[in-house]
């Protein structure tokens, strides 16, 4: 049994005057006290202001194969304790809102350590360790009175942009999407630019920074060049002037307290990470205990794994189908202020997104070959039954399997291009994808069944373009495309393919969300979309679209309760649900093609903090890059509870009992999360038996606290009874 020391609020108390204490004030003082076992590190933190409530208490070390950190949140009395250590010497230190951070100081777990925290001497210092969309949130975005844009010789505004809501669309799931606009090395100019004239050559020189280049220019573009850089100037040099944030940040309250987070590095400098996997999504005890994998998308083709044990971090190569496969090494790029002409990425597999399925192998949606290099069974003259209807000539990025049993990948090449992937419950455990864009127009899956017994990627796949009943008949008949008009004998397809794809767990029926207009770069809504798959999905699948009513717009990314609903998240600044079941009619006829017949189902919840500068919707600044449903608990804050990666508040986000509860991770400053994954390790140990995983998935962790040497990272988040519990 370990041994247990208990440290007393005041903690200057010798053990001979203990000894003298009558009994009863005794008992009062033993109360207050806070119990460590011999792997914890806990104490009392205090300023000038006496105990310091709802502050980080942040524990660091190098000594482990890879390194590692472990915070926890004060109570409110100032107490903390940072449990279940692994066998190190830690360095320790507080982090929070009104503090700048306090001196470090070394710990070892099993011993006791008071901290003093130390106070901000200004407000600015204290601004520094705000969340960045605190400080995104002071862009001045333009007025409702200038949509739609009336072009280069005009406002600006390219004409295309026919609202408000279309720019911030476009700021946040095309800008802060990648990488974190309120970060200090955005929200600054580096002199290492160079010597300019004014902040807008300033700017126009940094957006040409990096392998990312031909991006930032395109979306650019989308905003109007002269007046998006502007804006962006007067930005920083408002900030530059010493403007800070017109909201500050509350301290973690309540239950926020109860949050441990754990936390590897688990990547190269340089490269970012875009997802982790866990276990699979329906049970989340596969793989208990193992490793967790990521996903380098565009800077590596190295697969990173975790031992979450061991503490110990490797890399798996991802091969690829044609050695003529492009690298992003080739990017065009401009210098970085960071890396100078070093081109810090080397990807050909764009692995985006893996999954976890029964058997404890791991599917990615990676790229296997050049863009253009369809096979031939996936083009016109194909007698491939979904090619015969939607001949596909091109795909970015396709599927693979690793099989850490065998340690061999299957490659598995598509004529549909993946973005993101689901099982789902039927007989052939199928693999639903997303494609990202809408360009394709279809949806795609993989039936994982017959592929592992066959082999034949061209037998177990198939594509369906989504067709709406506008007839009204209730079943998929003859088409217009969707460029065409209406024909009241016919149904109607739309130009639109997922973006995030979830099968549903009470049916047969799968789930998609397609991105608006800021990331599609199309004059449509991001609708919901609701596709019945039939017995032939390529010949009988019809979609039903939904789009959120009132002030919400721009959804991105959707998962679902075990009964059914549906949670997403809106560039409005809002989490959203919505009920099928509420619906009042029947979604067919022409009127289904607006996504608006069943604004009953919806409901809104404005995210926490500020709005942008000048905007007066009701929504928040707050970006939120995707969403996951807990269905089985395995954070600790109940069962189907959504938590949304709000990487513009640096935090994950979750909605219980319609109050948000914010799991600010406070270090390194910047945290940027795409993802959430939960696993149970353990079912018998309660909380310390599961947990969600999460990563540092910015395309610029240099940005952030650390610069060049801020590896990516991986976090584990757990929720305890309380703040001191151990």
């Amino acid at each position: 049994m370990k041994m247990k020391q208990a440290l007393y609020l005041g903690a200057a108390t010798a053990a001979l005057a203990l000894a003298a204490i009558a009994p009863t004030e005794l008992r009062a003082q033993q109360s207050a006290a806070v119990t460590i076992d011999g792997d914890d590190i806990g104490g009392v933190v205090t300023s000038p202001s006496g105990p310091e409530a709802g502050v980080w208490v942040i524990a660091e070390t190098t000594d482990l194969p890879t390194r590692f950190a472990k915070m926890v949140v004060t109570d409110d009395k100032g107490r903390y304790v940072i449990p279940d250590l692994p066998k190190a010497s830690y360095t320790v230190w507080v982090r929070g809102y009104g503090l700048v951070d306090s001196p470090k100081v070394a710990g070892t777990p099993g011993k006791l350590l008071n901290l003093t925290a130390t106070l901000a001497p200004t407000p600015a210092a204290a601004a520094e360790y705000y969340p960045g969309m605190y400080w995104y949130s002071m862009l001045k975005i333009p007025a409702e009175s200038e949509f739609p844009g009336t072009g280069p010789k005009g406002n600006g505004i390219p004409p295309f942009l026919k609202n408000q809501h279309a720019w911030i669309d476009t700021i946040k799931n095309s800008c802060q999407s990648c990488h974190a606009l309120g970060s200090k090395g955005v929200r600054t100019l580096s002199p290492k630019l160079g010597s300019f004239k004014n902040s807008h050559e300033a700017w126009e020189r940094r957006l040409q920074s990096g392998q990312a280049m031909a991006n930032m220019a395109i979306t650019l573009g989308r905003l109007g060049p002269d007046k998006a850089i502007d804006l962006f100037s007067d930005w920083t040099d408002r900030i530059a002037a010493g403007e800070l944030p017109s909201e500050k940040p509350a301290r973690p309250q309540g239950i926020e307290r109860n949050v441990v987070y754990s936390m590897w590095d688990w990547g190269l400098k340089g490269e970012y990470l875009h997802d982790a996997i866990a276990s699979e999504k329906y049970t989340q005890t596969i793989n208990a205990n193992g490793p967790i994998y990521g996903s380098p998308e565009e800077s590596s083709d190295m697969v990173p794994v975790l031992d979450p044990v061991k503490n110990t971090f490797t890399t798996i190569k991802h091969p690829y189908l044609d050695p003529q496969t492009p690298s992003t090494k080739t990017n065009t790029a401009g210098p970085s202020v960071y890396w100078g002409d070093d081109p810090i990425w080397d990807s050909h597999t764009s692995i985006h997104n893996p999954m976890i399925d029964d058997k404890g192998r791991i599917w990615f949606t990676a790229k296997l070959r050049p863009e253009d290099d369809n096979p031939a069974f996936c083009k016109k003259g194909s007698d491939h039954p979904s090619a015969k209807l939607v001949p596909l000539n091109t795909s970015a990025r396709q599927l693979s399997m690793y099989d850490p049993k065998t340690q061999k990948w299957s490659l598995i090449d598509t004529c549909f291009n993946t973005q993101h992937l689901n099982f789902s419950h039927d007989g052939n455990y199928t693999l639903w994808t997303s494609a990202g864009g809408p360009q394709s127009g279809v949806v795609g899956w993989l039936n994982t069944k017959m592929y592992l017994a066959t082999g034949s990627a061209e037998k177990s796949q198939g594509w369906t373009p989504l067709i709406v009943d506008t007839n009204g008949n209730g079943k998929r008949d003859a088409y217009v495309e969707a460029n065409e008009p209406l024909d009241p004998t016919k149904d109607k397809r739309v130009m639109a393919a997922f973006y995030g794809v979830q099968p549903s767990p009470v049916d047969d029926t799968v789930w998609g969300q397609v991105m608006d207009v800021g990331f599609s770069r199309m004059d449509q809504p991001g609708y919901i979309v609701h596709l019945i798959p039939g017995s032939n999905p390529t010949e009988t699948a019809l979609a039903e679209l939904f789009v959120p009513p009132d002030e919400g717009y721009g959804s991105r990314g959707l998962d679902l309760t075990t009964d059914g609903v549906l949670w997403t998240v809106l560039s409005s600044g809002h989490m959203a649900s919505f009920d099928r079941r509420k619906c009042k009619a029947e979604i067919k006829g022409p009127e289904a093609l607006t996504g608006k017949m069943c604004p009953e189902g919806w409901t809104l919840y404005k995210f926490p903090g500020p709005q942008f500068k000048g905007v007066t919707d009701k929504g928040s600044a707050q970006h939120a890059y995707y969403i996951w449903v807990d269905r089985l608990n395995t954070l600790g804050l109940g069962a189907n509870v959504p938590i949304a990666s709000t990487n513009g508040g640096e935090a994950l986000t979750a909605l219980v009992d319609g109050k948000f509860v914010t799991l600010r991770v406070p270090y390194p400053l910047g945290f940027f999360s795409k993802n959430v994954d939960g696993r149970i390790d353990d079912p018998s140990a309660g909380w310390k038996g599961k947990g969600i995983w999460t990563t540092f998935g910015s395309r610029a962790p240099f940005h952030n606290e650390g610069g060049i040497q801020n590896s990516p990272k991986l976090y584990k988040v757990q929720m305890r009874p309380d703040p001191l519990a151990n």
